[in-house]
């Protein structure tokens, strides 16, 4: 199943998605958030029948949970990408932390930060959870847990981030708008193999990334089982999985600037459009 949220920001509803339309979820739940993703969403929406279709052309779409408790993010998680930042792949996942209000609509405008040069796009496969996940004995109960995946974009500002960065990454990965998510929630049976989805990503229409979740050093069943020994995670919380090579970063492309449009891509998943406008 495929969901997604439509409406003005702060008001939007929850829709379901398939190859025939788009359906009305406000009769079942009043958002795609935690209590709905905790509840089998799946069995809830096969068991409440037919739903009425609801018209989406025109409107605005929303990022397709509402607002997590927590953006998690693991980076350098695919080895070209950290060469191309000049290290070596890490021997064990890099943790750092979105604040939640950076999570926007797939199609909503990017504010690059006042006095930034060097803002930076990176196409991710994004998990969401959707039950709660501690202490788990393996890798292989990780994926039991996850309510579905979303293409994300993990935003940066390069300078925030390694100039003066206070000893972590928060400060450039944190700015309003820095993580645009969606189109769609696509549930797990839909998907398959998280390990097996190419990633793109655009500027300005000339080709960027092209890699595949396969190439992750870390896969997701093993991130999940490996960040739940030292946090919980929680229905709708989200994980950016990593970004392949391919971004400014590298030295091959310039930084975004205003009037710059960044389109990413995970196969399945959907594609983003954003326009960057200063802040």
């Amino acid at each position: 199943m495929r969901f997604m949220r439509i409406g003005p920001v702060g008001a939007e509803r929850p829709v379901l998605v398939d190859d025939t339309g788009h359906f009305d979820l406000s009769g079942i739940t009043a958002d795609i958030d935690a209590a709905f993703l905790a509840a089998d969403p799946v069995a809830r929406v096969r068991a409440a029948g037919p739903l009425p279709r609801v018209e989406v052309t025109g409107q605005r779409i929303g990022a397709p949970i509402a607002r997590p408790g927590t953006v998690l993010c693991i980076g350098q998680n695919y080895a070209a990408h950290a060469a191309e930042s000049g290290v070596a792949p890490p021997a064990a996942p890099i943790l750092f932390h979105k604040s939640p209000n950076t999570v926007v609509g797939p199609y909503d405008e990017v504010r690059i930060p006042r006095g930034s040069t060097r803002t930076d796009w990176e196409v991710e496969l994004a998990v969401v959870i959707g039950s709660r996940v501690r202490y788990l004995d393996s890798p292989a109960e990780a994926l039991t847990h996850v309510a579905g995946y979303a293409v994300s974009n993990d935003v940066s500002e390069r300078e925030y981030q390694f100039a003066d960065p206070g000893g972590q990454w928060a400060k450039g990965k944190s700015c309003e708008t820095f993580n645009p998510l969606g189109p769609w929630l696509v549930t797990p049976d839909e998907v398959g193999d998280p390990q097996a989805l190419r990633l793109r990503s655009w500027v300005n229409g000339e080709p960027r990334q092209d890699s595949r979740t396969a190439d992750m050093i870390f896969d997701v069943a093993f991130l999940i089982w490996h960040l739940s020994q030292f946090t919980v995670l929680e229905p709708g919380d989200v994980l950016n999985t990593g970004t392949p090579q391919g971004v400014a970063l590298s030295g091959r492309y310039p930084y975004l600037g205003a009037g710059d449009v960044m389109e990413v891509e995970v196969e399945g998943l959907g594609r983003q459009r954003n326009r960057l406008v200063p802040a």
